[in-house]
């Protein structure tokens, strides 16, 4: 068994688990995904330990997320239009760094796209 991904026009529509026998004879553009890739790195189940293995595809398909043909990578939707994929991971990023979080004072920040930067919330 194995996740696939329907794709249509590089979109994905559907994720699901099945043997490639079934995927063959249902027809429809599907790509194989790895439950456990995730930006560009293959981890052992159930860890943030990378197992070594090679990545598939960058990342895990998640539906409404898209699959580039051409990196032959899955990505998320673009969440921003100012954000910017890093090439090898395939993550979408701010085009400048979120400040870090101050326990102390407990001020987080939220990224506003009209004045693109990160406001404290």
């Amino acid at each position: 068994m194995a996740h696939f991904a329907q794709v249509k026009n590089g979109k994905v529509l559907k994720v699901i688990v099945a043997e490639q026998e079934h995927i063959d004879r249902i027809g429809g553009n599907w790509v194989q995904t790895s439950y456990n890739t995730r930006a560009g790195v293959h981890y052992k189940p159930d860890t943030n330990e990378p197992s070594g293995e090679v990545a598939l595809r960058k990342n895990f398909a998640t539906v409404g997320g898209v699959y580039d043909s051409t990196k032959d990578a899955f990505y998320a939707a673009q969440p921003y239009a100012s954000w910017i994929l890093d090439e090898t991971t395939c993550i979408w990023g701010p085009p400048t760094p979120k400040p870090e979080f101050d326990p102390s004072t407990g001020k987080n920040y939220e990224w506003n796209e009209t004045s693109k930067q990160w406001v404290e919330i």
